[in-house]
């Protein structure tokens, strides 16, 4: 039984001195050949004036990485985002009625050669009896290695089909000027205790009650246990995530270096227009192996003591019977 609480000891002092191992590993990224497009930039806020028209433009191109010429086409959807934030295209409603407003300015269809650069203008006519509040809409740009009215097949210069696109869009938040109301609330604001792994996130989900976009706030501070200089903030920084009237949005921030073990105090603050929510928490980060490694070298310091209490009473027993004697 001695012998086995030393080989014990032995692999607990081994498995301590692996958690100074570490491994590095890299990728190098590999630009794609073709056709391409990017829109810069990727949305816009704007203010309406019932009975104005408002200009605005932005900007598509073919990168200068493309190889090829890419077709375009644009189109106007209502767009609405779920509770993580993803893009969805709802029926149109109360905040989507810009969709009829909108009239681009240039042909709906087009070519943009490798390294072209094309501006995009558009024209907003809002109409004297637009309600006040949020209007939301997405010009969206579906781009091809061919023209649109080929048949779907392969054209001499490429190997690119007809369902072979690519889809991009901007995103227009828009504020029809009047009663406009921004208000909203914020629940299930949250730190964890304990981590095996991963990263330390905080979460809150921010529900809009008002008629018009609102921009949550979200602010994590990571402390030591023993001390009060930050080791991880984005307070000068903050995440930021709008969320539409009538919406929910679930959101978290990370520790993206969290390490593998350590004991912090956390703070995690939530604002959203006016409105705010912090939690504070102790958290332990300790992974599954190092776990088990803490519990093997306890049930060791255990036997060892059962063992040293054993035999404590048997030479108690053999002194007692030999006093007897």
């Amino acid at each position: 039984m001695k012998q086995l609480v030393k080989t014990m000891y032995k692999w607990a002092f081994v498995g301590l001195l692996s958690c100074f191992g570490f491994a590095v590993a890299t990728a190098t990224p590999a630009m794609a050949e073709g056709y391409g497009l990017t829109v810069a930039p990727m949305s816009q806020n704007i203010i309406l004036i019932p009975g104005e028209s408002l200009s605005a433009s932005f900007r598509i191109s073919n990168p200068s990485s493309s190889t090829q010429d890419t077709y375009y086409k644009i189109e106007i959807e209502p767009f609405f985002t779920n509770e993580k934030g993803e893009i969805t295209h709802d029926a149109e409603g109360d905040h989507s009625e810009i969709v009829k407003w909108i009239k681009i300015n240039i042909p709906e269809e087009g070519k943009l050669a490798p390294n072209e650069v094309k501006e995009l203008d558009f024209t907003i006519d809002t109409p004297k009896s637009a309600s006040a509040g949020g209007q939301y809409a997405s010009i969206v740009i579906t781009a091809a290695g061919k023209p649109f009215d080929e048949e779907d097949k392969p054209n001499n210069n490429s190997n690119a089909s007809i369902k072979e696109i690519k889809k991009m869009a901007h995103l227009l938040y828009a504020e029809v000027a009047g009663n406009t109301v921004k208000q909203g609330t914020i629940s299930d604001v949250s730190l964890p205790s304990f981590l095996l792994s991963g990263n330390i996130k905080g979460s809150a989900l921010v529900k809009n009650t008002g008629n018009v976009h609102g921009e949550a706030i979200y602010t994590l501070k990571i402390f030591p246990l023993f001390s009060g200089e930050e080791v991880y903030s984005n307070e000068d920084d903050p995440s930021k995530f709008t969320v539409l009237p009538g919406r929910e949005r679930f959101s978290e921030i990370a520790w993206e270096s969290t390490p593998g073990f350590g004991i912090f105090n956390a703070e995690f603050i939530v604002e959203y227009e006016g409105a705010t929510e912090t939690v504070s928490k102790l958290i332990i980060v300790c992974p599954v192996w190092l776990l088990f490694l803490l519990i093997f070298i306890i049930v060791a310091i255990i036997i060892g003591i059962v063992i040293k209490i054993k035999r404590r009473g048997e030479r108690t027993s053999r002194t007692s019977s030999s006093s007897q004697e």
